[in-house]
This record gives structure tokens, C-alpha cells and sequence, in this order.
């Protein structure tokens, strides 16, 4: 019964997770890894499981906001390889060193970047798409998110989905719906790199399986409220959820 209980929180804990990542184009990994790095998996091991749940989740998240229009080639594109790159970099690094020793200073810099996305959202009461980060950033944003993602067990949207927003790169709903459709190639990269790395036998399978069936129930429904939630809303909901995700680590941290 006991196994049983676990089972279905994870599932829980996975549509959570998805539908925050969905809607708001970050959380799945942050969540989840500090979840399961606080019951006891190390961090590799719990890196290694989130990521292996994702694919699933991160594949039919990714087709949800292409048929909701959410996804934009001009942000998507970019991002794919170097993202791909970063993750597999991100996720041999954290075979041998803890990405928790600098999870703290990552956390400063995303929680300085909420409140710059909550001001924006405050501000101004229109949001249309202004002058664009050129792809050549777009891709070095990639290469970085893909490493933190890999390396900190969560960082792929925290990083890439504000910066995009505050760069003028395209709507809300563009932004995180083009962030999560590259997510799945980024997720995909990590988890083959954590396979050779830290060995199949070393993931936790059953964490993995529950996080995937409540991931792949939850990616549409993300897609669908990212789509029709008011651009201000979601702006606001966004750097919210930054400050939010952050500010525990960072006080933790430095206190």
C-alpha cells in the first residue's frame, strides 16, 4: 500500500509539474527534482529520472502548443542544437560534480530576472513584441539553459522563457510555447547522457513511469490555458512563479 500511495503522488506531483511547465513554460524540473532530491535521491539520479519522465511529457507538451499556434519558429529553431549541446554538457558535469554547489548563485540570477519580467507586466498595459534578440543570442540562451536544465535537474524554462519575454522575442504564449516544444529534443540529449554517464540501472523507474503518465495527462491542458490566458496574466504569472521558485533557495542559501 505503501508502494502504491508513492506511486500515485508521483503521478500527481508529474501533472503538477506539467501543467505549471505548460502553461507557464517552466517548474517541471525545478519542482520535481527538488522534490525528489529532498526524499532522499541524489542529485544525478534525480536529474536523470525527471528528464527520462519528460520526454514523454515534453513530446506531447510540444505538439499541444503547435496545434494551439503557441509555438514560433523564429524562437524554436534557434534553440534546438545548442540547447542540445548544453544538456549533454550539463548532464556529464553532474556525473562527477553536484549541481547544487551553484544552484544558489543560478537562483540569484533568475530571481533578479522575475522581477524584472513582474515589472515589465506592471508597467506598461500593452505587451506587443518589440525589438527581438537576434538568433545568434537566441542560441547562445540555448547552450546556457540546456546546461543549467542538465546540470541543476531544472533550468531549461527558468532561464530560456523570461529572457525570451524580456528580449521582445514574441508573445507570452509564443515564448513558452516555443520553449517547451524545443524542451523535448534538450530533455532527450540529457537523459542519453545520463544513460551512458550514471548507468539505466541507477534511475529510479518507478518515479519515472508515474511522473510520465501524470506528465502526458497534463501537457495538453498547459497548452490549451497558455493559449487562451490573457497575455498580461500570463506575463505576470511568469515572473511570479520565478520569484517564487527562487527566493526559497536563494534566502536558504545565504543565510
Amino acid at each position: 500500500m505503501g508502494a502504491y500511495i508513492f506511486f500515485l503522488l508521483m503521478v500527481v506531483v508529474g501533472w503538477l509539474a506539467q501543467f505549471v511547465d505548460g502553461t507557464l513554460g517552466m517548474g517541471y524540473g525545478v519542482f520535481s527534482t527538488s522534490l525528489l532530491v529532498a526524499v532522499g535521491l541524489a542529485p544525478a539520479i534525480a536529474s536523470a529520472s525527471v528528464h527520462t519522465a519528460e520526454i514523454v511529457s515534453t513530446l506531447v507538451s510540444g505538439v499541444s502548443h503547435h496545434y494551439f499556434g503557441n509555438v514560433k519558429k523564429a524562437i524554436f529553431l534557434p534553440l534546438v542544437i545548442p540547447g542540445m549541446i548544453g544538456a549533454v554538457a550539463g548532464a556529464y558535469l553532474l556525473a562527477s560534480i553536484p549541481g547544487k554547489t551553484i544552484k544558489p548563485y543560478v537562483a540569484v540570477l533568475l530571481l533578479a530576472m522575475g522581477c524584472l519580467v513582474l515589472y515589465r507586466f506592471l508597467r506598461k498595459s500593452s505587451h506587443e513584441p518589440q525589438e527581438q534578440l537576434p538568433a545568434w543570442r537566441i542560441s547562445l540562451l540555448g547552450l546556457v539553459a540546456g546546461f543549467l536544465d542538465a546540470l541543476g535537474g531544472g533550468g531549461w524554462g527558468p532561464v530560456a522563457t523570461p529572457s525570451l519575454i524580456l528580449g521582445g522575442n514574441g508573445h507570452p504564449n509564443e515564448v513558452v510555447g516555443s520553449v517547451n516544444a524545443a524542451e523535448f529534443f534538450v530533455t532527450v540529449a540529457a537523459v542519453v547522457t545520463f544513460l551512458f554517464t550514471i548507468g539505466a540501472e541507477n534511475f529510479n523507474w518507478t518515479v519515472v513511469l508515474a511522473m510520465l503518465i501524470g506528465g502526458a495527462i497534463a501537457a495538453p491542458i498547459g497548452a490549451w490555458v497558455c493559449k487562451k490566458l490573457p497575455h498580461r496574466v500570463l506575463g505576470f504569472a511568469i515572473g511570479a512563479l520565478l520569484v517564487a521558485l527562487n527566493l526559497r533557495t536563494v534566502i536558504l542559501a545565504w543565510l
